[in-house]
């Protein structure tokens, strides 16, 4: 006979303490709850306890003698009442909010409904068992020794950062063995990391890894959730990525990341979670109190308030959701030792209750708390609600996405007129964006490719997406592109697009690195990674995702010594990596201002050149008050014919090459070009070049 206790209401979760398990689960309005125990294999229940204390809306008993990897569930009780916002059922098993690891996965079926579908009466409760198809919660073992890591903490204004898919990185890699691929422990092998170390980066962010749901409808079509964004459990690493080293080689691969002085960074999804609308499954929250944890209409309790696009929002402003977040949130700094988080539609977690406003109990929280403000938080800093778009609008301590970046740095580099001051603004760190709340240049998280998009190679080979296997009639994805195909759409033998379209890779890819804030580089672009013109394969769990290691060094065999040597420079000149705004404003003691702003007739721009909307060439000068005393030529040229550049004052001295993207490959080799004082460059038709000072001019 099993053997109870009334436990304790906190800490929340299944906590063993050596001689057995503490149950404690919140729900406001249940009226009872049921935890049920199951045998190894999931498929059958082996107890049901009545959970015999509630204290401040905490259910929660004490079963002695269960020990780690022990299976359970709920089975929550209360009003079924949707007009109120109420949709218990008990004949649901449910997933435990804290659950610290799953073991299964869900198999759709009617049943995992809490009412009847297809009924002419609306959501009238379904009484079917939905355990045989639910995954269920394991007790954990919180034993785990770090011994001495160290994480490397490194400062915004040092960081790179690297977007990874935990599979997609690993799952083709020539070096890792076949059963570690696709896998947590697959991160740590040595040729993964060796190839991220010699690249330059500093943290790998990682789409999101806690548990999440392969949707229903992408099931009934042979599809599967890629890319993670339909969270099941926040404190539960994801079951597809285990491998055989289980959680245990997730926390090694961190521990060798962090080893390499590389940072990890979790794409976290708080906004939503699986369950999508109110038509939508019961398989935990909604079972254990939708009223607590979901935004309601304010007009009719039945429907779930939505400013995510997904059919429900998560309740930041209920004081035990936040409770929530915030518990996960540490779970992971402290238990698997991550070093910051990416937070997905980050508007939406500072709605409160469903108004943007920088104080948000969200964002106040985070501010204060001891452990998470000592780590990297990034914004993607907009949501589909109305207000939504915040791009500048989380409070100092955060940095953001910046999008506006993206599109300024596509449309200059496509040549759309009328994009200087736009380049001017991003490449200087969006002051105008981020400077009003305090923040400095790393606020700002520049990119030109991200998961959601088209990968660097699909932007300058495809003006449309081609989303077909998505299977929704290719109307899925972004038809906003900003994208330019040079000539042919998709894959070519043309020398003259191939070589185009390397030297535009290359131009963006240096507009990134050489631009004040926080570069992000996207998995695979360093090497020229396709998705065959699919700008949204959220859903292609396949070699359409997937980094095709081979494939991308064959495309494009220089492409990636171009990208280290842009990484390198950008990690020894502090010229590009600046701690404050560059304004225009003189440097005291040298006469010069910190940036200049140049034409090609050499001289500084004036409001005419800045309207003029077809000029599409630029230099920036930079470097007049870094420590080092080194200066820098940055040239650019979107125009489709070359340009010859004077170098007149302020460019007195001497200026020597350091790469040129209007050169096969990009890289000077030999001896550099050294361009005096008064004399011109050609600046090739889309190109970009950069100069470094070699000293005074020679004397005549």
């Amino acid at each position: 006979m099993t053997r109870i206790d009334d436990g304790a209401p906190f800490p929340l979760g299944a906590t063993w303490d050596g001689r057995g398990v503490n149950f404690a689960l919140f729900s406001a309005h249940a009226a009872a709850v049921d935890l049920c125990l199951f045998e190894p294999t999931g498929r059958r229940e082996t107890d049901r306890i009545r959970l015999p204390r509630r204290t401040d809306q905490v259910w929660h008993v004490y079963v002695e003698d269960l020990r780690p990897g022990q299976l359970y569930g709920y089975r929550v009780d209360g009003p079924y009442e949707p007009q109120r916002g109420h949709r218990f059922n008990r004949h649901k098993l449910l997933i435990d909010p804290y659950a610290r690891q799953l073991f299964g996965r869900i198999r759709w079926h009617d049943a995992l409904f809490g009412y009847k579908l297809g009924t002419h009466r609306g959501d009238l409760a379904d009484r079917r068992d939905s355990a045989p198809m639910m995954p269920k919660c394991v007790v954990e073992d919180p034993s785990h020794t770090w011994g001495d890591d160290r994480p490397p903490r490194r400062p915004w204004v040092e960081t790179v950062i690297y977007e990874a898919h935990v599979k997609g990185l690993t799952e083709l890699h020539p070096d890792v063995p076949g059963p570690v691929r696709g896998t947590y422990a697959a991160l740590g092998h040595p040729a993964v990391i060796e190839h991220l170390v010699k690249l330059g980066v500093t943290a790998v962010e990682l789409l999101p890894v806690h548990a999440f749901a392969d949707d229903r409808f992408l099931v009934e079509k042979g599809l599967r959730n890629y890319w993670g964004y339909s969270t099941l459990a926040f404190f539960a690493p994801e079951l597809r990525y285990l491998g055989e080293e289980g959680v245990v080689g997730f926390k090694a691969a961190i521990r060798a990341l962090h080893d390499a002085g590389i940072e990890v960074i979790l794409d976290v999804v708080y906004n939503h979670t699986a369950e999508g609308s109110h038509l939508g499954p019961t398989l935990s929250f909604r079972g254990i109190d939708n009223a607590s944890y979901y935004k309601v209409s304010p007009e009719n309790p039945r429907f779930t308030w939505d400013s995510t696009g997904t059919g429900n929002t998560l309740d930041l402003s209920h004081p035990r959701v936040l409770q929530m977040v915030l518990d996960s949130l540490r779970h992971w700094v402290e238990a698997y030792h991550v070093d910051g988080f990416r937070f997905d539609l980050a508007s939406t977690l500072a709605r409160d209750p469903h108004d943007f406003t920088q104080q948000a109990g969200f964002l106040r929280a985070v501010g204060q708390d001891p452990v998470l403000a000592q780590v990297k938080l990034i914004a993607e800093p907009w949501d589909v609600g109305s207000g939504g778009y915040q791009v500048g609008g989380f409070p100092p301590g955060w940095s953001e996405w910046n999008d506006q970046f993206r599109d300024t740095v596509r449309a200059y580099w496509r040549s759309d007129p009328g994009q200087l001051p736009a380049l001017a603004r991003a490449m200087t760190g969006s002051r105008e964006i981020f400077g009003p709340s305090g923040r400095q240049p790393w606020a700002s998280v520049n990119f030109v490719c991200a998961h959601d998009g088209f990968t660097l190679h699909d932007l300058v080979s495809y003006n449309e997406r081609h989303n077909e296997a998505n299977r929704e009639n290719n109307q899925d994805g972004h038809s906003h592109n900003l994208s330019w195909n040079c000539g042919v759409e998709g894959p070519t033998d043309d020398p003259a697009v191939l070589a185009l379209r390397a030297r535009q890779k290359r131009n963006l890819l240096a507009t990134v690195m050489l631009s004040q804030g926080v570069p992000m580089l996207l998995m695979g672009d360093e090497l020229s990674r396709t998705q065959g013109g699919n700008n949204n394969a959220y859903c292609q769990d396949d070699a359409i995702s997937w980094f095709d290691w081979a494939e991308g060094a064959a495309t494009d065999p220089e492409l990636l010594p171009f990208v280290q040597t842009l990484m390198a420079l950008r990690r020894r000149y502090d010229a590009f990596r600046r701690r404050d705004f560059l304004t225009g404003a003189a440097v005291p003691g040298n006469g010069l201002k910190d940036v200049y702003w140049l034409a090609p007739e050499g001289r500084e721009m004036t409001t005419h050149y800045w309207t003029e909307g077809l000029r599409r060439t630029l230099g920036m000068q930079l470097g007049n008050d870094a420590a080092d005393g080194q200066r820098f030529l940055i040239l650019l040229n979107a125009a489709p014919d070359p340009v010859d550049f004077k170098l007149a004052d302020p460019l007195r001295g001497r200026w020597a090459q350091v790469f040129d993207t209007g050169i096969p490959d990009g890289l000077v080799r030999g001896a550099p070009a050294v361009l005096e004082q008064g004399g011109t460059f050609r600046l090739e038709p889309r190109s970009l070049a950069l100069f470094q000072y070699a000293g005074p001019a020679e004397a005549a």
